[in-house]
């Protein structure tokens, strides 16, 4: 393939955004929140059933986050796993108008 065949694309910053997903903002957040639990875990050196017995949270959803089967949870519960994991998280949130329609609006 020479490098004229290829076309530079640049994403959103959201992989859900970029592939279409109509809920792409709440999957992002549930990822990055999956994600800092995941953290947590490695860094306490933690097994499920020892973060079971920490948090009160059943094994099966640690375990169903470390596989990313995120459609059981909603937000909130994942914030409530991080706060019994004993960590607090601080959000900066960002309100933006969305390109294509401020290139409608014109």
């Amino acid at each position: 393939m020479k490098n004229d065949d290829m076309e530079l694309v640049r994403g959103s910053g959201n992989v859900y955004r970029d592939f279409g997903y109509p809920d792409a903002d709440v999957r992002q957040l549930k990822s990055i929140l999956a994600a800092q639990i995941l953290k947590i875990l490695e860094r306490d050196k933690l097994s499920v059933r020892e973060a079971q017995r920490m948090t009160g949270i059943a094994a099966a959803d640690f375990s169903r986050i470390r596989k990313v089967k995120l459609e059981r949870f909603t937000i909130d519960r994942l914030l409530t796993i991080v706060n019994k994991l004993g960590t607090r998280i601080d959000f900066k949130i960002t309100a933006r108008r969305e390109r294509h329609l401020e290139s409608s609006a014109a």
